[in-house]
C-alpha cells in the first residue's frame, strides 16, 4: 500500500514537472508591435484657375453684386482632401472651404481682387501648401483695373529690433491685371492708422528713421497710370 502511494506522488510530481517545462519552453518576451503604419506627406496642388494675375469673366453671375466662380487646380499625390482659401484684398477677409475633389464652387464678390491657395491633406499630419494666386473678379465693364493692394514684406508684422536700430528698410511687392503701376505712397509714422505720407516713389523699398521706445506703422498705396489705387493693410514693428 505504501508502494502504491510513493509511486502515485512520484508519478503526480514528474506530470507537474513536464506541464512546467513545456509551458516555460516559449518566448517569455512580450509580442513585438507591428510594423507602424507609414503615410506618405501629400504633394502640393498646381493652380489652374482663375489664373494669375487675371481678370476673371467666367463664372455665373448671381446679382449685379455677386457671382459663382469654379475655382480648379490639378490633383495632387497621396492627397484625399483639398482645402481652398479665398481672400477678399479690400478687406483682408479670408474664407475656406473643403473639397474631396481638385475644385469648388465659390459666391464672391464682382468688381473686387482677390487671392488664394489650395492646401492638400490626407490621413497623416503632414500638409502641402500650394503657391498663392490673385486675380480680379470682373465686375461692370471698365477700362482699367486698380493695382492688387501691395504685399508687405519686411519688416514682418510685429518684428521687434534692437535698440541701436536707427532706420528700417520697408520693402513690399506690388501687381497689377493691366500692368501699368506708376507710383507708391509710404504712410509711415507712430499712429495706428499712419496717414503720414512720408515719401512716393517708384521703387519697392523706402528707408525709414527710427528710434527706440516706439511702435511703427505703416502701409502702401499703389498708383496706376490711370490714377486707380489701391491700399495694403497695416503693418507695425518694434523699436526696443
Amino acid at each position: 500500500m505504501k508502494k502504491s502511494v510513493l509511486y502515485i506522488a512520484v508519478s503526480l510530481g514528474l506530470f507537474f514537472v513536464n506541464i512546467n517545462c513545456s509551458s516555460g519552453g516559449g518566448d517569455d518576451s512580450p509580442n513585438p508591435d507591428p510594423d507602424p503604419v507609414v503615410i506618405d506627406p501629400p504633394s502640393a496642388s498646381t493652380l489652374a484657375f482663375p489664373e494669375q494675375n487675371s481678370e476673371c469673366t467666367e463664372g455665373s453671375n448671381i446679382t449685379s453684386t455677386e457671382s459663382t466662380i469654379t475655382f480648379n487646380w490639378n490633383d495632387s499625390n497621396n492627397t484625399n482632401s483639398y482645402q481652398l482659401f479665398v481672400k477678399n484684398l479690400n478687406t483682408q477677409e479670408i474664407e475656406n472651404y473643403t473639397s474631396n475633389v481638385s475644385e469648388r464652387s465659390v459666391t464672391i464678390l464682382r468688381g473686387t481682387p482677390y487671392s488664394w491657395y489650395v492646401i492638400s491633406k490626407n490621413s497623416g499630419t503632414e500638409t502641402a501648401q500650394s503657391p498663392t494666386w490673385k486675380f480680379y473678379n470682373a465686375g461692370e465693364a471698365v477700362s482699367s483695373y486698380a493695382p492688387f493692394p501691395a504685399d508687405l514684406i519686411a519688416p514682418a508684422l510685429a518684428e521687434t529690433f534692437n535698440t541701436s536700430t536707427s532706420s528700417v528698410t520697408l520693402e513690399w511687392f506690388g501687381e497689377d491685371v493691366d500692368n501699368d503701376i506708376t507710383e507708391y505712397d509710404v504712410l509711415f509714422g507712430t499712429e495706428t492708422t499712419p496717414t503720414n505720407v512720408v515719401t512716393t516713389t517708384s521703387n519697392t523699398s523706402f528707408s525709414a528713421d527710427v528710434s527706440s521706445g516706439n511702435i511703427y506703422y505703416w502701409r502702401i498705396i499703389t498708383y496706376d497710370d490711370q490714377n486707380n489705387n489701391s491700399e495694403s493693410p497695416i503693418f507695425q514693428f518694434t523699436i526696443e
